[in-house]
């Protein structure tokens, strides 16, 4: 019994050992075998590369903005509504002058119409103002103290009435005199293409999403403010545009002559002192305040510092944080210490 048990055990082991050796071969023959070359070949395409126009923070072609910046000292008196040009602003600052009225420093860079205007004289805050920017800056001339300080900055002056622009002001038929004087915005770039392009003026995020206000800002409807007896504009928020929308003093949609209403991607609402010599209402740049960045439906509180008449103003959060507007146009609202600035809740 135990020999039929060995014989057994034997011809067992033997059976397995056949089968061990023939599986053995079948799982060899079954390997996958290496290959040089590898199976996955990466799609992944270089991006274009791209720059960031200088005072709207939009992507444009690299190299696509070499030209200066246009600024002139646009009228906003009644009598001088609508103005031309206005909606292709990249940037607008709006400041308090006599009577309770304001003017505004517009400034085109990256969308330049034919015709801009119409153009008044200048103020003693302007060089604050627009020296950051370098390029140009259109005006009607003004009192001499204050041409003077103007030419005594990094800009080149384009003035009404000078040899210089005898070809590229003129008088339209827009408005009465003095409400008439406009200027041929793409005529005055090309004649002094050897300055350079403005610097960046403000820090942007890549979308309206990802800029500050709209991410961590008090939902807003509706910005009123109040320069003085006889300017008190407002902002309205258009969610379907995804802009503010620019009132008038009396409540009246504010347009330009194309019939496009004002609007702006971000309103930045600064306030300011503002000092009268010799009659003259004059903003205080250089130091620092409050302000508030409104962008994206929603406004968030910032401090405002300004170094020199050539530093740009720079725009901070409660944390110190450098806030970040949205691409696109921007307008500046230089508001009294005496003034008002209120914002609605939806």
């Amino acid at each position: 019994m135990r020999m039929r048990a060995r014989g057994r055990w034997t011809a067992s082991v033997g059976v397995l050992a056949a089968f061990v050796l023939v599986s053995g071969c079948a799982v060899e023959r079954g390997l996958p075998v290496p290959s040089a070359e590898p199976e996955y070949v990466p799609v992944f395409e270089e991006p274009e590369p791209y720059a960031l126009a200088p005072l709207t923070g939009e992507q444009i072609e690299v190299g696509a903005l070499t030209a200066p910046s246009l600024a002139a000292k646009v009228d906003n008196h009644p009598a001088a509504r609508p103005q031309v040009g206005l909606e292709r602003t990249d940037i607008v600052f709006e400041e308090l002058v006599e009577g309770g009225l304001t003017r505004y420093v517009a400034v085109w860079h990256s969308d330049v119409p034919d015709t801009i205007g119409p153009v008044r004289s200048i103020r003693p805050m302007d060089p604050d103002i627009i020296s950051p920017l370098g390029g140009i800056v259109a005006y009607s001339g003004g009192q001499f103290r204050f041409v003077q300080m103007m030419l005594d900055t990094p800009v080149y002056n384009a003035i009404h009435g000078q040899a210089d622009t005898e070809d590229t002001f003129f008088r339209g038929d827009n408005a009465i005199s003095p409400h008439n004087v406009l200027v041929r915005a793409p005529q005055v770039i090309a004649q002094h293409r050897d300055r350079a392009a403005p610097p960046q003026l403000f820090a942007f995020a890549e979308s309206i999403a990802g800029a500050t206000a709209t991410k961590e800002g008090a939902p807003t409807e509706r910005i009123s403010l109040r320069f003085g007896s006889a300017s008190s504009p407002a902002w309205s928020w258009n969610a379907d545009s995804e802009r503010w929308l620019r009132y008038m003093t009396g409540g009246a949609l504010d347009t330009d002559s194309s019939g496009a209403p004002l609007s702006a991607v971000n309103v930045v609402t600064l306030r300011v002192p503002v000092q009268v010599i010799q009659d003259i209402p004059t903003t205080q740049l250089i130091g620092s305040g409050e302000g508030w960045v409104s962008t994206g439906g929603a406004t968030i509180p910032v401090t405002w510092s300004k170094a020199s008449m050539t530093a740009p103003i720079r725009l901070l959060d409660e944390h110190g944080v450098t806030v970040r507007l949205a691409p696109g146009n921007s307008w500046v609202e230089l508001v009294p210490l005496a003034g008002d600035v209120s914002f609605t809740r939806p």
